[in-house]
């Protein structure tokens, strides 16, 4: 009777053994069907980020953070010197020697600067020009402490204004590129004519560099500029701008806690004026809104009467 238990018992452990060999069997083919891959997690805390890299069947790794620096390690922390848009690469490599590759876009601490110059690592700088579009905050203003809406102009500017209602579309080409490190370069396209203010035209050359007077009943023109070598420009983010406006006391006006670009030389974005500094009300990482100043009365020559608040986009 033992001995038919015994039987049993052992016939039984054999089939189980078999059971259990098999489904090993498959574990181990199914786990080697999976191809080599990789994906990438991060999280961010200011400048510094923690990756994860996320990959089967490789054994090293290799990371480009796009900074410069690089790591071997699978999941490492690493602390990037300047605000702005960074491209991580991962590289995961398998026992063969075949690899694949896995990029994240990250952008950093960004600044308005960095919305402004596109950062440290965009070496071509970012370029805006002047949108033919418009904004629903477009406008004509006097130069006064509220920016007043210029009576007899239409609030908000009609798309394409310059152009089909003042016969001067050449405005909407010129390009002004900012740059990290503060340098700054102007294009104003074959007829090399900056968008400008008639009485600073007549003042400065009696009128002979106009090009084109299509916006005169506004004070505007377009006229020829021959920008200099090696632009500087400056940024504030928040400073009390005082400069010059007939609807100042003893012709002074402060705009306070705004953000402001000034500029080297005869250098200017937009508009040429005697005034230079422009205020920015607005910025992202695809449009901003600028305020830029134009004195257009005889009686105070190169004092400021009326302000242009215009919207600028991204040159992609």
């Amino acid at each position: 009777m033992k001995r038919k238990y015994a039987k049993i018992f052992l016939g039984v452990l054999f089939s189980a053994s078999l059971l259990f060999a098999s489904c090993s069997s498959d574990d181990d083919a199914n786990t080697g069907n999976f191809p080599l891959s990789a994906d990438i997690f991060n999280s961010v805390k200011g400048k510094r980020v923690a990756f994860q890299g996320l990959t089967h069947n490789a054994i090293s790794w290799s990371w480009d953070f796009g900074d410069g620096s690089t790591s071997s390690e699978q999941n490492p922390v690493h602390t990037y010197t300047d605000p702005g848009y960074y491209t991580a690469v991962l590289t995961a490599t398998d026992a063969t020697g075949a690899s694949v590759n896995k990029e994240v876009k990250l952008a950093l601490d960004i600044t308005p600067y960095v919305l402004l110059t596109g950062g440290a690592t965009a070496a071509e700088g970012k370029t805006w020009r002047l949108a033919s579009s418009h904004s629903d905050k477009d406008y004509f203003a006097y130069s006064d402490a509220q920016l007043s809406p210029f009576e007899g102009a239409p609030n908000p500017l009609p798309a394409g204004i310059f152009g089909a209602g003042l016969g001067m579309p050449e405005v909407y080409d010129d390009e002004y590129t900012f740059y990290f490190d503060g340098s700054f370069t102007m294009d104003l396209k074959e007829d090399g004519a900056a968008f400008s203010g008639l009485l600073y035209q007549f003042v400065t050359s009696g009128g002979a560099n106009i090009l084109n007077d299509g916006g005169s009943d506004f004070g505007l023109c377009t006229a020829s500029f021959t920008p200099e070598s090696d632009l500087t420009f400056s940024y504030v983010e928040n400073e009390d701008f005082q400069m010059s406006s007939v609807f100042g006391e003893n012709g002074t006006l402060t705009y306070n806690d705004v953000s402001t670009i000034d500029f080297d030389g005869s250098a200017f974005v937009g508009f040429l004026d005697f005034e230079s500094k422009v205020i920015i009300q607005d910025i992202s990482d695809s449009s901003m809104r600028l305020v830029m100043f134009l004195a257009a009365s005889q009686d105070f020559i190169g004092v400021n009467t009326n302000a242009l608040v215009l919207t600028f986009e991204v040159v992609e």
